[in-house]
This record gives structure tokens, sequence and C-alpha cells, in this order.
């Protein structure tokens, strides 16, 4: 009897070696990879094309003409200067906050510190037009600072104090998770190293730390910066929809659709639209830069 017939071993399955496994991935059959494919495209196609696709069909379903003349409106300008402005305050604020943020989560150990990343966390949960209230009830003419600044002649809601702070709540997030899976993934050895060789705190986070979390910060801004200008439900309850004043793009879309002005509405939303857009083509732009800036540094 041929003992390897007749041992045990023999009739268990042979492992397979990685690169058999790695020929079989290669073999899989293309059906799946097409289906896959396919609903991808589905997805983005009736989710985010369609509808960005539906915004300016009806922008100019009355011609070019009504289109301009539309986007053309004073009102408009000043709803995008505010937006815009908004966004440029709010933006470098989150980025200084959101790395104070990340750095102390992911390098140091301290009671609070759970604590310190469910308030991180906090915007995401609570409803943007709570926050709303919230500061309504903080800063309002009958809130728990309102005597405080009703004596001092100041007034942060229904004015832009109150919208950068509304917007600034809502964006806080974005900058800080960004950065903090990234810091704790890197480690803290070349920190320690750059420390160990004479490098100041600050010259470490600047050359050794800093340079790692680009990309994290660049996502991060885009994230934060189109959340800014799109923000709607905080903003809506203290801004208190001043004409002129308070009046952000996506509020100005609100009133021109509330007033059956719907030419105007979609034209604004275009506006709003494309706004975006060109922050995704900055962002593009800007990572091309940095990848050309590292080639050349390396073929010197």
């Amino acid at each position: 009897m041929n003992p390897a017939r007749s041992s045990p071993r023999s009739k268990m399955p042979r492992s397979k070696m990685p690169h058999e496994t790695q020929r079989e991935v290669q073999r899989d059959p293309g059906l799946l990879r097409g289906v896959l494919l396919a609903t991808a495209l589905g997805f983005l196609g009736l989710f985010v094309l369609l509808p960005l696709g539906a915004v300016f069909v009806q922008a100019l379903g009355k011609g070019f003409a009504h289109y301009f003349e539309a986007i053309s409106d004073p009102k408009l300008h000043e709803s995008a200067l505010l937006t815009l402005l908004v966004a440029a305050i709010v933006v470098p604020i989150n980025l200084v906050l959101g790395v104070g943020a990340a750095w102390l989560i992911a390098r140091f150990e301290f009671r609070g510190k759970r604590l310190l990343v469910a308030l991180v966390d906090l915007p995401f949960s609570v409803s943007p037009v709570i926050a709303g209230l919230v500061f309504i009830l903080l800063f309002g003419r009958r809130g728990l600072f309102g005597p405080l600044l009703a004596a001092r002649d100041t007034q942060i809601v229904f004015a832009v104090p109150g919208i950068v702070l509304a917007t600034l709540f809502v964006t806080f997030p974005f900058v800080a998770r960004e950065l903090i899976p990234l810091l704790e993934a890197q480690g803290v050895a070349e920190e320690e190293a750059a420390l160990t060789l004479g490098a100041s705190g600050f010259q470490m986070f600047r050359r050794v730390t800093l340079p790692k979390l680009r990309w994290g910060l660049l996502y991060g801004a885009i994230l934060c910066n189109a959340r800014a200008m799109g923000e709607f439900g905080a903003v809506s309850v203290v801004s208190g929809h001043v004409r002129g004043r308070t009046v952000t793009l996506p509020l100005h879309v609100e009133i021109l659709y509330d007033e059956y002005d719907f030419t105007g509405a979609f034209a604004a939303a275009s506006v709003l639209t494309l706004l975006a857009l060109a922050t995704l083509v900055a962002k593009k732009l800007l990572a091309w830069q940095l990848v050309r800036g590292r080639r050349a540094g390396g073929a010197a």
C-alpha cells in the first residue's frame, strides 16, 4: 500500500501560493467589473451630474438674455461677496484651530481627551438649525449675553459676526477630522529625531510635521470652504434675512424661489455651483503644482 495515498494529510486541500491567488484575481471575470463600474457611473450620474445639469437647464430655460439679466442683479452680487467674505474668514480660522485640535488629540494623552474628541464631532451630530438657535439664545437681544452686547452697542446675531460664528461652528470638524488619522499614522519617530538633533518645537513642526500634512490640510480646506459657501440652516436662523447685509448666496436662492422667480433662483444657484467647481479646479491646480515642485526637487 502506498503510504502517500493512505495518509490523512494527502486528503487535505493544498493551500494556495500567493502567486496562484494573484493569478485568480487577475482572471476575475470582466462582467463583475463591468457591473460595478456601471453601478458607480449610474449613481454619480443620477445623484451628481443630473442635479447639476438640471440647475443650468432651469437657469437657461428662458434664454441667455434672462440668465445674464438675473446674474447681473446687484443683490446677487452682494450675496456672493458676503458668501466669499464669510468663507475667507472661516477657512483660515478653521485651519489654525483644526491643526491645533488634531495635534493635541494625536500627540498627547490627558484627562478629557475623549471629551475633546466628542466636542470636535459635535457639529456633525447637531442640526445646523439647532446650532443657529443656540447662537440666538447666547447673543440675541434677550439672550445670555444680549444685555452686555446692547450696552456696548455690539450686534452679533442678525449681522455678519453671527453668520461667521454659525458657519465656523458647522465647518469646524472638517480640518481636524482630516488631520487626526494622518498624524496618528505618521507616528513620532521623525519628530523625536528632529528634537534630538536640536530642533525647537516650532522648527520640528514646520519642517517635519507640516510638510506631511499638506495634503490633509488641502482637502480639509476644500471641504471646509465648500460647506462654508453652501451652509444654509444655521445661517438662515442667525442672519435675519436682511437684504443687502446678511443674505448669503444660498439664502438669496431661497428668497427668489419663494418669490416665484424661478429663473433668478436657478441662476443664483448656478453661480453657487460655479463657485464650488472653481474651488475644485483650484484644488486640482494646487495639487498639480505640488507634484510638479516635488518632481523638480527630486530631479535637482
